[in-house]
C-alpha cells in the first residue's frame, strides 16, 4: 500500500500538506487521536515512532486497552446485481453469505497486505 507507515502493530496513512510544506498522518486503529507530522521521512518516522511509543506507555500506566476493539459486525451496502451473485455462489458453495463475504475480505486482505 502506497503512503502508509507502520510500527510495531499501528499504521497510519501519510498524506503531504502544501500549505504547511510537511508531511503528516494519524494513527489509526486506536482510542485515540494521535497525528504526528515531519518536514522529511526520517522526521516523520522518528515522530511516527515516538508517538506509538508514548501511546503504548500512556496506556500501561492507565490500564487503558491501546487498540481499538471491533465487533466483527458491520453494515455493507453493494450493488444489487454483485449481492444476487454473491448470494447464489454462497448457496453453490454450501456456505452462508456472511462465510462467503468474510472470506472474500480476507482474501483481499491477506493480498494487500502480503500476509
Amino acid at each position: 500500500m502506497n503512503n502508509v507507515m507502520r510500527y510495531k502493530e499501528y499504521w497510519a496513512k501519510i498524506q503531504y500538506s502544501e500549505e504547511d510544506g510537511c508531511f503528516w498522518g494519524e494513527i489509526e486503529g486506536i482510542n485515540d487521536s494521535i497525528s504526528f507530522e515531519g518536514t522529511s521521512v526520517e522526521e516523520l518516522r522518528k515522530d511516527f515512532e515516538e508517538a506509538i511509543d508514548s501511546y503504548i506507555d500512556h496506556c500501561k500506566r492507565y490500564g487503558v486497552e491501546p487498540q481499538k476493539q471491533y465487533s466483527g459486525s458491520f453494515n455493507i451496502r453493494i450493488d444489487p446485481e454483485l449481492h444476487r451473485e454473491a448470494s447464489l455462489l454462497s448457496k453453490i458453495k454450501d456456505i452462508s453469505l456472511n462465510q462467503f463475504v468474510e472470506r472474500a475480505i480476507a482474501k483481499e486482505v491477506k493480498l494487500s497486505l502480503n500476509k
